[in-house]
């Protein structure tokens, strides 16, 4: 597998690290808008969410966005050796997968987070960060495809 560039996304990632919550609130936002029927999975203490609005500011939400910033900044901290987080990964697809998340809405959010990376760097986000960006996701998304194979 190549590896992403890790200068190009430690730099990107420097600029939103500062406030994971604001930029992660702009990732799930376009996620919703692309995908609303991922809205009715998110779920805490059966109350359903009426809207994206509804779900974006809810403590357990943001608490769910803290978690998948945390997710990406570790990706980014082990840039350069991914298969340390195989297992950790593996574990968090099968997560995924047990509540209901279709494998095929990570390409979903996978354009999501570039979103959010454009709209957080603007110009500066170059296209050789993009593919950077692009190719750790799909390393990310790869390794938690096995929580759907359960291999």
């Amino acid at each position: 597998m190549e590896r992403p560039e890790p200068e190009l996304i430690r730099q990107s990632w420097r600029a939103v690290s500062c406030s994971p919550l604001e930029h992660g609130t702009v990732l799930f936002a376009r996620l919703f808008d692309l995908e609303p029927d991922l809205l009715p999975l998110f779920q805490y203490n059966c109350r359903q969410f009426s809207s994206p609005e509804d779900c974006l500011s809810s403590p357990e939400f943001l608490d769910h966005i803290r978690k998948v910033m945390f997710v990406i900044d570790t990706a980014v901290t082990n840039v350069e050796d991914l298969s340390s987080l195989e297992e950790y990964l593996a574990g968090l697809g099968k997560k995924h997968r047990a509540v209901g998340v279709k494998f095929s809405s990570f390409s979903t959010v996978g354009e999501s987070l570039l979103y959010m990376l454009e709209k957080c760097l603007g110009p500066a986000f170059t296209p050789a960060m993009r593919a950077a960006w692009s190719q750790l996701y799909g390393a990310v998304v790869q390794a938690m495809s096995r929580g759907w194979d359960g291999e």
